[in-house]
């Protein structure tokens, strides 16, 4: 096939192979790929037998400056080819860019001009200033009031309300005489209505944060305080008081009982996957169910605790014929397993509230490990006496601390000797149960006296340095069948144990709440806090 291609780099295409005329009127033959790109003529060009259309295309003037001068670049990079001439020749063209923008601008020295409004005077400063916002040190009155306009027209008189109905409390650290005043409230009135309350009431038992609803009347002379015609607020659950001014025009005190139902709150259900939900699923208060579970947790190990097993709760509470619930403290607490249950009630024994089983058994309690707060300067056994300067058996610990420092009893026990021992100054022993006794010697003064009872952590006395010794510490002993041990050698253990009166009182009041009718808690109900 004969192809007579136009001159002047005249494209010819015929079934991907072509015949192009450069820009000198020399010919090459290409091969245009499926996919855009052009080779040379060789084995893989021929071998393509297809024919397609004749395409004939002209290059433009841009195509032939490119082609005649393929090195040209109007912007040349100037951080490469650093002093060739086609850097030079960036540079001039940077340089001569730069002036014709100089030449094009109207000129520095010429400002741009603009319009500045007339500074505000009179009426509309004022105006302004009052909706500025501006600091107030700068002489602003945000927020104060508003500029008069035309439209405003002044008072002779400003109309006062008839009553003012308001709250106050009394603040933290506060009284109840500052609160009254604090609101308004005459002194005259203030301290009559606070002399009637606290004929009622100790005033000392009012709270911080009590709320005092109050009622002031309409005043005769406005530099004059408003009269107080109404104060009243909840002294106790059981009752409120109310001051009021009478047809007299004097204050009168009025106490207004308040009837409180006691009945505790009995709740009982399965403990389900957790016993904490499904007790206050039941109804019960959730500090109420955390006390029980610690309570339970010291007789049978929660992880014992299946889903099917019963659990109950009675819990005290009071509640007002005006609508208040107060809880109270945890009474009873059981869980059912099976056959076996056990029970657990809080009882006051010896000055001291703990839970008892139905035999009468108490908690069961360590002892301090330490009877005062102080470091060990001297352990039990053979040692060099620091006065007599021989070795010699040392039958306790000493505890080195500062004078005056509290000493506090080991455990629960009875006083049998408190005074001036010899050479361990003053001192203090103590009977405990199992045949156990504590000394403890070289006090600076002794809190106790003989026949005392006392419970574990106690302050029997207080650090010194009396009798023979170098320095304020504390002499240490225990006795074992009145033989002093090592101290590091018992751990005291104490348990409550209810007898004789104490375990039947106690019995009839486990008997009295069991009475109790369960509480029905509605599904997805629960008591307030």
């Amino acid at each position: 096939m004969t192809l007579n291609p136009p001159l002047h780099s005249d494209r010819v295409q015929a079934g991907g192979i072509g015949v192009e005329d450069d820009f000198w009127g020399q010919r090459a033959l290409f091969l245009r790929s499926d996919h855009g790109y052009d080779a040379g003529a060789g084995a893989n060009a021929l071998s393509n037998p297809r024919t397609t259309e004749l395409t004939v295309t002209r290059a433009g003037l841009a195509q032939r400056l490119r082609a005649r001068f393929p090195d040209f670049e109007l912007v040349p990079d100037l951080g490469s080819r650093i002093g060739t001439l086609q850097w030079y020749r960036g540079v001039a063209t940077c340089v001569g860019l730069c002036a014709v923008t100089l030449f094009m601008a109207p000129g520095l020295e010429n400002p741009i001009y603009g319009y500045v409004p007339p500074a505000l005077q009179g009426q509309e400063w004022e105006a302004a200033r009052v909706q500025a916002i501006t600091p107030l040190a700068d002489g602003a009155k945000t927020g104060y009031n508003m500029a008069p306009t035309g439209l405003v027209a002044p008072l002779t008189d400003t109309p006062e309300r008839p009553v003012i109905d308001l709250t106050t409390k009394i603040s933290s650290g506060g009284t109840l005489l500052g609160a009254l005043k604090r609101s308004g409230v005459g002194d005259t009135d203030a301290t009559s209505a606070v002399s009637l309350i606290g004929n009622a009431i100790p005033l000392t038992d009012l709270q911080a944060g009590t709320p005092f609803d109050l009622r002031l009347g309409r005043r005769t002379d406005k530099s004059q305080p408003r009269p107080l015609e109404q104060l009243a607020f909840r002294a106790r659950f059981d009752l409120r008081v109310e001051v009021q001014r009478g047809a007299d025009g004097t204050l009168a005190l009025r106490q207004i009982p308040i009837a409180v139902d006691s009945t505790p709150l009995r709740i009982r259900g399965k403990v389900g996957s957790s016993l904490y939900r499904s007790a206050r699923a039941a109804g019960a208060p959730a500090k109420a169910v955390e006390s029980f579970i610690r309570a339970m947790a010291t007789r049978i190990p929660m992880s014992r605790v299946g889903a099917d097993d019963e659990f109950e709760i009675i819990v005290a509470q009071d509640r007002a014929e005006t609508g208040e619930v107060r809880f109270g403290n945890v009474l009873y607490g059981g869980i059912r397993k099976g056959s076996e249950k056990i029970e657990l009630a809080s009882w006051t024994y010896q000055g001291r509230t703990e839970w008892f089983d139905m035999a009468g058994k108490g908690e069961m309690r360590g002892s301090l490990s330490r009877p005062v707060n102080g470091h060990i300067t001297s352990s039990y056994g053979m040692r060099m006496h620091p006065l007599l300067g021989r070795r010699r058996m040392h039958k306790g610990i000493d505890f080195g601390a500062r004078s005056g420092t509290p000493i506090h009893a080991v455990s629960d026990g009875v006083i049998i000797y408190a005074g001036r021992n010899g050479g361990y100054g003053n001192f203090v022993k103590i009977r405990h149960s199992g045949n156990l006794a504590s000394g403890y010697g070289h006090m600076s003064r002794i809190a106790v006296r003989n026949g005392a009872r006392v419970r574990r952590g106690d302050i029997i006395g207080y650090v010194g340095s009396t009798g023979v010794s170098t320095g304020p510490h504390l002499h240490y002993e225990l006795y074992r069948n009145g033989v002093a041990v090592n101290p590091n050698s018992v751990s005291f253990m104490s348990q409550s144990r209810l007898s004789g009166g104490d375990l039947s009182s106690f019995r009839s009041n486990v008997t009295r709440l069991r009475a109790v009718p369960v509480y029905k808690a509605e599904e997805s109900e629960a008591p307030a806090e």
